[in-house]
């Protein structure tokens, strides 16, 4: 199934770009899918990150469908 990444911040610059689509196997669930995201892009290993999935936040169980919409962003605190 083919799922849309997009990426924010810092995320973009590490990866080179905004947005990628990647396939995944039916039934994979976020935690498959951010895996997948993290092996195609090494450099996203130095950056704590965070993921939703169709604009809200994810636990790693969640189901991902075709055509979702995945989103790869650094956390961010302030004051």
């Amino acid at each position: 199934m083919k799922v849309s990444v997009l990426f924010f911040g810092a995320t973009a610059d590490a990866v080179g770009g905004r947005e990628v689509e990647i396939d995944l196997a039916d039934g994979s669930n976020a935690d498959d899918a951010f895996a997948e995201i993290i092996s195609a892009y090494p450099n996203l290993k130095q950056h704590k990150l965070l993921f939703a999935v169709n604009q809200e936040y994810a636990d790693s169980n969640k189901i991902i469908c075709n055509g979702d919409e995945l989103a790869v962003f650094t956390a961010v605190s302030g004051g």
